[in-house]
């Protein structure tokens, strides 16, 4: 299975197309971090995290790991967890998992720079929710209910293709 970006503000899978949002700066092949662009190529996908406490259990043939208040994403480009899910810690600078808005509710890590990754290539590039559409830092956002039909769809063999 392959989810494909077209034209900037749609993705297709398994016949559907679903509206989305993606960086406010728009694609990059170099990507860096803090550009606000979302990166170029084809990338596999991370484990499903969700938050339990206000949804439930999905449908999806792919891991399903429930987000907790101590979940962080590393993004300290100085540290060797850069780009890789950690426990919190204030002297290591991340993006909160458990938040306090709706976008992390589902979200899915591109596997963006997470093998060996290069420092301040970019981190923290994940498929998740909106509600408006908004541009986002380098992500891409989809209204909850295409998330959910989304997540019937791939496996985790799926792909993601950007460009």
């Amino acid at each position: 299975m392959l989810i494909t970006l077209k034209n900037k503000d749609t993705l297709s899978c398994g016949g559907f197309l679903f509206k989305c949002s993606i960086g406010k700066k728009g694609l990059s092949s170099s990507k860096i971090e803090g550009d606000m662009k979302t990166p170029k190529g084809i990338f596999s996908l991370g484990p499903l995290f969700y938050r339990r406490d206000r949804n439930k259990t999905p449908l999806t043939k792919i891991k399903i790991i429930s987000i907790t208040k101590k979940m962080g994403w590393c993004d300290d480009i100085d540290h060797f967890k850069y780009n890789c899910l950690i426990k919190i810690n204030k002297k290591i600078k991340h993006e909160k998992m458990f938040r306090n808005d709706y976008k992390y509710d589902f979200l899915i890590p591109i596997n963006y720079n997470t093998k060996k990754p290069k420092r301040n290539k970019g981190s923290a590039i994940f498929l998740h929710l909106t509600k408006n559409y908004k541009k986002t830092l380098g992500c891409i956002a989809l209204k909850k209910n295409d998330f959910l039909i989304l997540l019937k769809l791939i496996n985790k063999k799926t792909r993601i293709k950007i460009s």
